[in-house]
């Protein structure tokens, strides 16, 4: 039997940071129907700064990546926080990673894999991966990578 999203936090010794506090006029999460929505995630650090860097520029594939794994941690922060319970998730669907990078840089599917990894690792290979895209693009503040992702709900 698969362990619960909540015993693999523990098991695999993970701190979630604070949850950021919306930067706009938006919810950090909304269930609709057997779906949670949750809105962009930055790479919110445990004293509560962010993450900032570009890149391709001054951050490499690798840091990028560490970032990606942060906004993980953020994520689901931000889930407990103001959804509650995590062992309510059944799967994640869909993910939008967006990455902070220069024109030429071109492994952001790579640096999203720090999200989608962690994702697998607390919810299972199965459940713990869906449907994905990865971009590149500016981001607010400088930091390095925006994830949004929904996910279904047990019912």
């Amino acid at each position: 039997m698969q362990k619960k999203p909540s015993e693999r936090i523990k098991e695999l010794g993970l701190v979630l940071p604070p949850a950021p506090p919306p930067a706009g006029l938006y919810k950090p999460v909304l269930v609709v129907d057997h779906f949670l929505y949750i809105s962009g995630q930055g790479p919110m650090q445990n004293d509560g700064s962010l993450i900032i860097g570009r890149a391709g520029d001054d951050m490499t594939m690798e840091e990028a990546k560490l970032a990606a794994r942060q906004v993980a941690l953020t994520m689901l922060s931000t889930i407990q926080t103001h959804f509650g319970d995590i062992d309510k998730i059944k799967h994640i669907v869909k993910t939008l990673g967006m990455v902070n990078s220069t024109p030429d840089f071109g492994q952001q599917p790579l640096v999203i894999n720090g999200f989608s990894e962690l994702m697998a690792a607390i919810f299972g290979p199965d459940n713990g991966v869906g449907v994905r895209s990865a971009v590149g693009m500016i981001l607010p503040g400088g930091i390095p990578v925006e994830i949004e992702a929904h996910f279904e709900l047990h019912h």
